[in-house]
């Protein structure tokens, strides 16, 4: 059970997803969930924001949406992995925005692993939420669904891809048995991302900060 402070809080979260920073690719989520009735589309937090977002954190999103009703790299423990990174490399939210590979869950579901047809399903959802974030020009694709669609994205030659130069990095996936072997292939992992993330960084401007 979540204290009062924690429940607080997830409610001011909640009740500014349409705030102007993220209100164009949460009113994308709401469009999304039509599509498919009974369908739960996470949103993004509105912690990130549209006009600043260089990169794109991309998940694999394999298991069940997150309780919150906003987009994780995973459960809890894959939210904190992926929050030190963050840290780490000096990247504030608002210069980084989730998505996922197949935006849509089943509430209470698993998505399972994505088969390639809803890998290729995930393709279209991409490219209209790469045309809110105008500043965006890297992907750091986590997990192996995430790089199938980050590579079918290449492979489209739409034009936003040459105009911001687009450049996509491969990580690790956050959770599950990514994260099942010794405590050194656990933290070589991290480095990996970190690695990505500050190599991100540079490449679109941004300076580390704390």
């Amino acid at each position: 059970m979540q204290s009062p402070a924690v429940e607080s809080q997830h409610d001011d979260l909640w009740n500014r997803r349409y705030d102007p920073n993220v209100a164009e690719v949460n009113q994308l989520c709401d469009a999304l969930a039509e599509i498919k009735p009974g369908s739960q589309v996470p949103y993004v937090d509105p912690m990130h924001d549209i006009g600043e977002c260089r990169i794109v954190s991309l998940f694999s999103n394999i298991g069940e949406a997150h309780e919150s009703g906003f987009i994780t790299a995973g459960d809890n423990d894959a939210m904190t992995r992926l929050l030190g990174v963050h840290w780490q490399a000096g990247l504030r939210p608002e210069f980084v925005m989730p998505w996922n590979t197949y935006p849509w869950h089943v509430p209470g579901e698993p998505n399972g692993k994505l088969t390639k047809e809803q890998v290729q399903e995930g393709l279209r959802p991409l490219l209209r939420f790469l045309a809110l974030v105008p500043r965006a020009s890297v992907i750091v694709a986590h997990g192996t669904e995430a790089q199938r669609l980050a590579a079918a994205f290449l492979k489209t030659e739409n034009r936003m891809i040459y105009r911001r130069s687009f450049k996509v990095y491969k990580a690790r996936s956050l959770s599950g048995r990514s994260f099942g072997a010794t405590a050194e292939r656990q933290q070589e992992a991290l480095d990996d991302m970190k690695a990505a993330y500050t190599d991100a960084m540079a490449r679109t401007g941004l300076s580390a900060t704390r």
